[in-house]
């Protein structure tokens, strides 16, 4: 018995890699958040994030949404209606503006000059699985009331009002929403305004925080290093809030000071640190691989081990030896 329950402990291990740091990158916290937080999430009954739709996952981070499992009706866009993507529920565009990189030339900039962007960017807590079409319909709008709009997907309850630039989401998900604009908002030093405000605020007291909501705020947490404080109540949203800028004053992204562990795939056998690029999406060895030292600085990731670097959509360099 004990032997089996070793080979089992053994094989959990080596296809469930632990993720010490946060993502560095929005293509690796896609993967990230699939495997640790959302794997057991496309057959449950809350579904993805605006219509409730199950879905079946396909590639790293990828899914095709069961349509009958949730009433939904393409609206127009067929190939989107079919895929689940991910939304920043604080759209790149409104986090985006408020840096200066975005003014000096857009998302792209930003994503290779500005860390604070990028930790913003693959911030665990403002992602979640959507229908496709509907997160490209509802773009970089506001979340706000469609009370006029009639049902534009099925039954999907999530609604667009094109003409205000404002998403309504279904109730199920309003104060998750509410919560997580107010952790990004005060994480990251944002401006909101006085409208946006009282709305969220509204949604905040009107629905209360879930049991799922706190299980995702609990594994997001073990993975970014540190809750919600709006999901766990440390912190209240009121009129006016001064945001605590957390995020900007930290080390962001890189890594940071690891406590004592067991040694890692790496260190055991002498590898060392393992650098990957962002760009090319190689990692690179500290023995056998000549493109170790020269990987750019801005494009570096570290990874403990070779496992943690290939859960992350990593491949070895192929002039390694």
């Amino acid at each position: 018995m004990k032997k089996l329950l070793s080979v089992v402990t053994l094989t959990l291990a080596v296809i469930a890699p632990a993720f010490s740091s946060p993502p560095s990158t929005f293509s690796e916290a896609k993967v990230i958040a699939k495997q640790k937080i959302y794997l057991d999430q496309a057959n449950s009954s809350m579904g993805e994030l605006y219509c409730g739709c199950k879905w079946t996952w396909v590639g790293k981070s990828g899914g095709r949404i069961d349509s009958e499992s949730c009433g939904y009706q393409t609206r127009k866009q067929q190939s989107r209606a079919e895929r689940t993507e991910w939304e920043h529920i604080v759209p790149a565009w409104t986090f985006g503006n408020q840096r200066q990189c975005w003014k000096n030339g857009g998302r792209e900039h930003c994503v290779d000059d500005d860390p604070v962007f990028r930790a913003m960017e693959a911030d665990l807590f403002n992602l979640y699985p959507s229908v496709g079409e509907v997160n490209g319909d509802r773009s970089n709008f506001n979340y706000g009331m469609a009370s006029g709009v009639a049902p534009q997907y099925g039954q999907c309850k999530t609604r667009v009002d094109f003409d205000q630039r404002a998403a309504e989401p279904r109730d199920e998900v309003k104060g998750l929403v509410a919560r997580t604009t107010f952790y990004m908002f005060d994480r990251y030093n944002l401006s909101m305004s006085r409208q946006q405000q009282q709305l969220l605020m509204a949604w905040d007291k009107q629905y209360p925080v879930s049991a799922w909501e706190k299980e995702r705020d609990k594994r997001i947490a073990a993975i970014m290093g540190h809750a919600n404080p709006f999901v766990t109540g440390d912190r209240r949203w009121s009129q006016g809030y001064k945001a605590v800028g957390d995020g900007v004053v930290s080390a962001l992204p890189g890594n940071p000071p690891r406590a004592a562990t067991q040694p890692t795939l790496a260190s055991a056998t002498g590898v060392g640190t393992i650098i990957g690029n962002r760009k090319s999406q190689v990692y690179h060895l500290s023995m056998g691989c000549p493109g170790y030292g020269q990987v750019s600085a801005k494009n570096q990731i570290t990874f403990d081990s070779e496992s943690d670097a290939l859960a992350a959509g990593y491949r070895k360099a192929g002039n390694c030896k």
